[in-house]
């Protein structure tokens, strides 16, 4: 038989072993949501970079838009993205460079 003292080291240790298991089950658990998390912003972001290009051409077609009409409404709009639409000069006509003669006669 255990005697007293016996008794409640192990009882304390059994104790002790239950609430390292419970807290094993509760980390655990954080764990796993943390990792989906973390694994759905993985995929978002991947996502987001496949559709990079399509965006680019989106806001260029729209920049190109807002300087061909002259809407400042639209480029209001760019700009509250952080988009700056700036439009460029066409070039400037320049004139024909005379071909040399051939043959001197």
């Amino acid at each position: 038989m255990l005697k007293n003292r016996e008794f409640w080291i192990l009882t304390a240790l059994a104790a002790l072993g239950l609430v390292l298991a419970l807290t094993n089950m509760i980390l655990f658990g954080q764990n796993r949501q943390a990792q989906a998390e973390i694994s759905s912003r993985a995929q978002f972001i991947q996502q987001s970079a496949q559709l990079e290009p399509l965006y680019r051409e989106i806001v260029k077609a729209l920049a190109d838009l807002s300087v061909r009409n002259q809407d400042s409404q639209l480029r209001d709009l760019l700009a509250k993205q952080g988009i700056t639409v700036s439009a460029n000069p066409p070039p400037a006509a320049t004139a024909p460079t005379p071909e040399p003669k051939k043959g001197g006669r």
